[in-house]
């Protein structure tokens, strides 16, 4: 085995991790998030996203990214391998469904969270406002992660 082979197996970890996170998410967080009065879901959230930058989440975020567009510029050399198709789109969800949706959707709704004083009056509208912009991107990032786990599970088995 090559070692496209081991970047693929830790990118396909990754993006398994990645996947449950935003799955989580999804399915149950917010929506526990959204029973508590606004005041505690903001401050809630803003913990949430300040600890998430400093833990474990941020190595496998990043290091998957990385390891994805190493995949996708590589799969470019590859691209008589069977595997090689199904590491590009992998790499391509990972990147674009991933990466680039968090930066230009979620960071910045985060940030203006941070921003947000969970006593204001407004809270109620602060908070509705987030969920109705980060859940649906959220949803996004799941499916990708998802979709990204499944093309480099096929890769692994056509290397």
């Amino acid at each position: 085995m090559n070692s496209l082979y081991y970047v693929t197996f830790a990118t396909t970890l990754g993006s398994g991790l990645l996947a449950g996170v935003f799955f989580t998410f999804s399915t149950f967080v917010m929506t526990s998030l959204g029973r508590l009065p606004a005041e505690q879901s903001i401050s809630a959230m803003q913990s949430i996203n300040s600890t998430i930058l400093q833990s474990l989440f941020m190595l496998i975020f990043m290091g998957t990214t990385i390891l994805s567009v190493i995949l996708g510029i590589a799969s470019f050399f590859k691209m008589g391998n069977s595997s090689a198709v199904y590491v590009l789109i992998g790499s391509l969800f990972i990147i674009v469904g991933v990466f680039l949706v968090t930066v230009i959707f979620n960071v910045p709704l985060n940030d203006s969270l941070a921003a947000a004083n969970p006593g204001a009056a407004d809270g109620a509208q602060v908070w509705s406002d987030y969920v109705a912009g980060w859940v649906p991107w959220n949803h996004v990032r799941t499916i990708s992660s998802i979709a990204a786990l499944v093309s480099f599970m096929i890769a692994i088995r056509k290397w």
